[in-house]
């Protein structure tokens, strides 16, 4: 049993979503048998890494940043997706924020790091934006706790921007 969540970008351009996919379920295949994977389930990476949990069979743990989330924040295009994940996830937690916003996507993320054993970041290594709650930030927090990550970044793949 092998609890992996997820952190990354949601701008990916249309060409990379076929790569980070592979890629995705190249790193996720070795933990198959006994997979749960945890995403807040948000547009690019997130989604992509729920769907590969649950085409290898794994398991889905849902993290809501807010109460709001998804009439405030899940756009028209990616609705449809994100209401199957949800409704395929064997958990939905919903943290304790009446709205979505920094405060709301800090606390996700350090709930997707604390009920992990591994994360998977789709991230490509550019620095923190100063924000907060971003990719970056995902990634020096699990760092800092000792959280193995694995960056997963395919060569062609690219934001958008």
């Amino acid at each position: 049993m092998t609890t992996i969540a997820v952190t990354g970008h949601m701008d990916l351009v249309d060409s990379s979503v076929p790569l980070v996919r592979e890629a995705l379920r190249e790193t996720l295949k070795p933990y198959a048998a006994g997979l749960t994977g945890v995403s807040c389930v948000a547009e690019g990476a997130d989604a992509l890494f729920a769907e590969v949990v649950l085409e290898l069979g794994g398991r889905l743990v849902v993290v809501l940043p807010s109460r709001d989330y998804r009439q405030a924040k899940v756009k028209p295009g990616h609705a449809g997706t994100f209401d199957q994940l949800v409704a395929a996830a064997a958990e939905v937690i919903v943290m304790d924020h009446e709205t979505a916003g920094r405060a709301a996507y800090e606390d996700a993320n350090r709930a997707l790091v604390s009920r992990a054993d591994r994360l998977v970041a789709v991230w490509d290594g550019a620095p923190p934006s100063g924000k907060g709650g971003g990719t970056a930030d995902t990634v020096l927090a699990a760092r800092e706790t000792g959280l193995p990550v694995d960056v997963v970044w395919p060569e062609g793949a690219a934001r958008r921007g």
